[in-house]
């Protein structure tokens, strides 16, 4: 059986940085102890002090496959997904068709049996309407249901009560929700449109504002305390919202809450420069909304950090402002941009980990994931912390071929991705391996 000998590395583990030499065989961790022997047949690998993390696992892309994949497929962002870092992901419902049922989730999984580079978990999409196949969901297999509770497209958006009362109230698996309340974006347009004849992108947040996330969020929330419902409230972006939220580790949690790695850096400052190419929903707000959030992770009100990874062509985002498409490529920068929060002191390495791996693992009560321990999947990263990444569109991995943090330098490198123990990506020569991924398992 094959192995590899991490030699040398700086372990970042549950609140915890520990230099230590760390033994893979087949596709688990064998042992992390100091001074580890090396065999004849172990392949060596040397870290000289890089820091060795568990992989990131990104509860919330947006990879575009079946029916998009013009923007994106399972392939190629998930190959992206490794150079960043990201071990695992769980994927949104709204491609063509939308995955409202169990075939169409089925057919995801067989898609990514055989593309994948990185470990997956598919969500199903809830409708007014299909509540008996949310009542199907396996909580062994199937990571979630995905709720728009408000601004979608299709027959992805419910608002009905009813339907939102069967959700919350018979869903076997975490209910995970975008929330913005329609109506309250219809009256900030109206209100826009009094003074002025176009909206532009710097309307964007005053569109999709505070009120309309407030409304959606403390809704979802009040209907979480009324059936006792696993709730998880995907990319809060407002400080308002954070009083929703209870503060404390979240093993003791049935609602919790996730910012992405977008609204943590950017603020509504940056449309002036970056315009169409940062229109996402919810909207990016304030700085001072964004320092909220960071602030959020320190107290535990912010449990998850994840990319909202939403891909579009650049020929689609050149339109104009209400033409354009929302979301952006995030999954291949996302941890080389918490690491930068790192450096500036606004967040520690046992934080970023804490949001980006244990906390998703914990939270989804994911089979031997997310922890640097023996017996689990080695799922890895390590990380340069002494290079840089300079980020251009065109060395983004991206099918749409380019990225938001183009023209920005990283004060860190990803090095090395390990998938259930293969080194799948290096950056010495940027190969990436053949995918060898597997569906996530939860105990639960």
């Amino acid at each position: 059986m094959s192995a590899t000998l991490i030699k040398h590395a700086l372990v970042v583990n549950e609140g915890q940085i520990t230099e230590t030499d760390l033994l893979i065989v087949g596709d688990k961790i064998e042992k992390i102890a100091t001074d580890i022997p090396a065999r004849q047949t172990d392949r060596i690998i040397e870290a000289n002090g890089c820091y060795l993390l568990p992989g990131m696992i990104d509860d919330q892309v947006h990879f575009r496959e079946p029916g998009l994949t013009n923007k994106g497929t399972i392939a190629s962002e998930s190959r992206a997904a490794v150079a960043g870092g990201i071990t695992s992901y769980m994927e949104m419902p709204n491609v063509n068709p939308a995955t409202t049922n169990i075939e169409a989730l089925e057919q995801k999984y067989a898609i990514a049996a055989e593309k994948s580079y990185a470990n997956y978990a598919f969500y199903l999409g809830a409708t007014e309407d299909n509540i008996e196949q949310i009542k199907s969901l396996d909580p062994k297999i199937h990571c979630g249901v995905k709720v728009f509770m408000g601004a979608s497209t299709g027959d992805l958006l419910v608002e009905a009560p009813q339907a939102l009362d069967a959700i919350f109230r018979e869903s076997p698996v975490l209910i995970v929700t975008h929330c913005e309340s329609s109506p309250v974006i219809r009256k900030n347009r109206e209100a826009l449109l009094r003074s002025k004849a176009v909206l532009t992108i710097e309307d964007h947040p005053k569109l999709r504002d505070v009120n309309a996330c407030y409304a959606s969020s403390s809704y979802a929330v009040d209907l979480a305390k009324k059936y006792q419902s696993q709730l998880h409230v995907l990319h809060i972006t407002t400080e308002k919202e954070l009083s929703l939220f209870e503060p404390g580790p979240i093993k003791n949690k049935h609602i919790t809450a996730e910012a992405c790695v977008h609204h943590l850096w950017f603020s509504d400052r940056d449309y002036a420069s970056l315009g169409n190419l940062i229109k996402c929903n919810p909207s990016i707000k304030s700085a001072n909304d964004r320092d909220a959030l960071i602030h959020a992770l320190h107290t535990n009100q912010i449990d998850i950090v994840a990319t909202d990874h939403a891909p579009h062509t650049l020929a689609e985002k050149r339109v104009g402002y209400e033409q354009a498409p929302a979301g952006l490529p995030l999954v291949q920068h996302a941890l080389l941009s918490l690491l930068e929060h790192v450096k500036h002191g606004r967040l520690s390495l046992t934080q970023v980990v804490e949001k980006t791996a244990h906390n998703p693992a914990l939270r989804y009560a994911i089979a031997k994931r997310g922890f640097v321990r023996e017996g689990y999947y080695a799922d890895l990263v390590l990380i340069d912390s002494q290079s840089f990444t300079a980020v251009t569109h065109e060395n983004s991995l991206y099918h749409c071929a380019w990225s938001p943090f183009s023209g920005i330098e990283f004060s860190s490198k990803i090095k090395s991705t390990w998938v259930n123990g293969r080194q799948i990506f290096c950056s010495d020569n940027t190969a990436i391996d053949k995918p060898l991924a597997m569906p996530l398992v939860f105990d639960r």
